[in-house]
């Protein structure tokens, strides 16, 4: 696994993003469109473990959350950037999403649940806000921001 091979596998999502509202509707669409049981989602997921277990997506670590940003934002993604997180049974650093966010929770243990979901999308509009949460064990989460953009806060 490698960038390129990583970018290939994330492309569709943020595609199927770009331009779009991030709302509620965007993370039914999505949901639709790439159901965690399909063929895109399931090598994503495989891209993520691999790229994980290899060293290419979480390269730091602080509060027990291992994250990187894997891609700055482009036009081949749609202007997205892509974050990757590890975190298990953790509460995580409050930030605000200027732009919003769209959020693909993969969890690592059977049951884990990031902001209370399970497995799929999440998708927060702009301007929100949150200190990201994942309970009942370990989950992986891609994060898709718009411009890159996001701003790490005290909790409010």
């Amino acid at each position: 696994m490698n960038r390129e091979d990583f970018a290939a596998r994330v492309r569709p999502f943020a595609e199927a993003a770009s331009g779009a509202s991030l709302d509620g509707e965007l993370e039914r669409a999505l949901s639709a469109r790439f159901p965690v049981d399909g063929p895109e989602w399931r090598a994503l997921r495989e891209a993520v473990e691999l790229g994980a277990r290899a060293g290419l997506l979480l390269k730091h670590e602080a509060g027990g959350v291992r994250f990187g940003r894997v891609l700055r934002p482009s036009d081949e993604l749609g202007g997205f950037s892509v974050d990757v997180v590890e975190m298990r049974d953790v509460v995580g650093p409050h930030h605000r999403h200027p732009e919003g966010e769209v959020d693909l929770v993969m969890p690592i243990d059977p049951g884990a649940r990031f902001d209370g979901h399970g497995e799929g999308f999440v998708v927060y509009a702009p301007g929100s806000a949150h200190r990201p949460t994942v309970t009942e064990g370990a989950a992986y989460v891609l994060y898709l921001l718009p411009g890159g953009a996001i701003e790490f806060t005290q909790a409010g």
